[in-house]
Order: structure tokens, then sequence, then C-alpha cells
């Protein structure tokens, strides 16, 4: 990944390794490769941060097996919150984390709404509707929210459908659409450029301004995608 970390504690068999981010950042990494595991130790750490703040930290960020901690250069140095957070790392096993959400999100697949259904099917060998089953057929992790807001990074694909991204992004893309991007899957909220390919597009809106989160997902989330008709399609969206 071309990082130097800086220092490396040992927890439950796992390695936790601090690097300076910035001048007011730190991360917190679990292990180098993107597992289940490793993004169960963010979501704890998260979580007791949540629920015993440190003075002086401004934004935590969670991603797949991180987690950046941006803080206040006044009030704390890289060295005083990286010892503080050892403390914390040394009781993440007693972190209970909620039952996640179990959400089900409609999809259009293929056609005007999922442009590159077909060449993504071919590449692997498969027929379209081969591919739609293998994408909804599996139960996608939240891992984390970026990009844009309300953009959730979903996975992981099965192999059978693991597809690189476009060698050149889309101008524009429909917000709605389902892409996937190597082991990713995930929904576009907005129109808005992107080098996804696109299997289709859901009714659904995944950024919300009528409730307390602003997005429709959570990190810790559960999320299948089901496939629904053009005419189901219409029918949610004009609701």
């Amino acid at each position: 990944m071309g990082y130097t970390f800086a220092t490396m504690d040992t927890l439950a068999g796992e390695s936790a390794r601090f690097q300076v981010a910035s001048d007011q950042s730190l991360l917190v990494y679990f292990g180098h490769q993107i597992t289940p595991q490793a993004h169960e130790r963010v979501r704890r750490l998260l979580r007791l941060l949540e629920l015993e703040p440190i003075a002086g930290i401004r934004n935590l960020h969670p991603a797949y097996c991180s987690l950046l901690v941006k803080f206040d250069a006044l009030k704390l140095k890289h060295n005083e919150l990286e010892a503080i957070l050892k403390k914390y790392l040394e009781r993440l096993e007693e972190v209970r984390l909620p039952e996640p959400r179990q959400l089900e999100i409609p999809v259009c697949y293929g056609g005007e709404y999922g442009p590159d259904l077909s060449d993504v099917a071919a590449m692997h060998g498969m027929t379209a509707a081969q591919a739609i089953e293998i994408h909804s057929s599996t139960s996608y992790l939240v891992y984390f929210l970026g990009f844009v807001p309300g953009f959730a990074y979903l996975g992981e694909v099965p192999e059978a459908l693991v597809t690189p991204r476009l060698a050149t992004p889309r101008r524009n893309v429909p917000a709605g659409s389902v892409g996937i991007a190597g082991s990713q899957t995930g929904v576009y909220p907005f129109a808005t450029p992107g080098g996804w390919r696109l299997l289709g597009r859901t009714p659904t809106a995944m950024f919300r301004t009528d409730g307390n989160a602003l997005s429709l997902l959570s990190i810790g989330d559960r999320v299948r995608f089901v496939p629904i008709s053009r005419e189901q399609f219409k029918a949610l969206e004009s609701k």
C-alpha cells in the first residue's frame, strides 16, 4: 500500500498500526487486508470513541480497515493521541455493537438503467441473467460512506463478478445507479461523474432530508439488492 507505519500493537491476534496522516490527523490501521474482521475492529473503535469522546478530536472517518482521527492540534499532539488510543484499543473486545440492520434495495437491472450489464456478463462468460442473479444473491456489508454524501461502499462482490472500473469515467452517472468496481458495489445517491460499471438503477433515494440520518445506509448495515421490472421501477419512482 506504500505506507510506513510508526508503531504496532497487537489486539486479539490482529495488528493495529498508527500512521501520521497530516499535522492534524492520525490513521489507525487494522492490518492490510479488507476483511469483515478488520472492519469490525474499526467499528468497535469508532463506537467506543463515540461513547467516550476524547477532548480535542474533531472528526472520525472510518474506512475498510482504518479509522482516520482528525484533531485540534492546539489541544493534542500525535504522540499524545496515540497513547490515549492505545488504551482504547485494549478495551475493544468489551465493546458491543448494535445489531446490523437488514435492508433491501430494489434494482431494475440492464437496459438504459444498467448500460454495462451486458459487457460485464460477457467479460465473465455468463448471461446477463446470471450476472443479475450473482449480484442480487449476496448480502453486502456497508463498510463506510464517502465520495459524496450518502454513497456507501458495499462489499464484497462475489469473485465470479469482480470487474475493474471503466478505463474512462463517465461525465455523468444518473442518481440511483448501481455499480461495481473491483470487489465493491454501491449506489450513486446523486448525478455525478463516476467510473464504476453500471448494472442497474434503484428508485430508492440514498440521501434523505426527511429524518435524523441523511443517508439511508449506515456503517455496519447489511444490504441485499432485489431485482424489479421496469414497470415496478416506474411505480416506485412515482411515489
